[in-house]
């Protein structure tokens, strides 16, 4: 897994949706198809692909599977971030400078 597979994963309006759905709580399937209006198999295919990122994990509960976040797979998001952070103080004060002297 990387960061490219992860951003490949969100970049789906319909996973960062589930996404979002499974950071509130740990789901089934069935309950994360409410009010999203996607087939069982589409649902399948969309957690698999975020499942193959890193992002979410599985767990076995009887006849159910719940998935939830994988916190794993957000930490490298997070390392990744971090790289770039350095320059975003920088650059808005820079801008906030800009916009100073355009203003007057």
């Amino acid at each position: 897994m990387t960061e490219n597979d992860i951003f490949r994963a969100l970049a789906d309006p319909t996973r960062r949706a589930i996404f979002e759905k499974l950071a509130t709580r740990s789901m089934n399937a069935s309950a994360l198809r409410e009010g999203i209006a996607i087939s069982q198999p589409a649902m399948s295919q969309h957690l698999t692909v975020l499942r193959n990122a890193g992002l979410v994990r599985e767990e076995r509960q009887g006849r159910f599977v719940n998935y939830q976040v994988d916190p794993e797979g957000l930490a490298l998001i997070a390392q990744w971030f971090a790289k770039y952070r350095a320059y975003w103080p920088t650059r808005v004060d820079a801008l906030k400078a800009l916009l100073k002297d355009m203003d007057q």
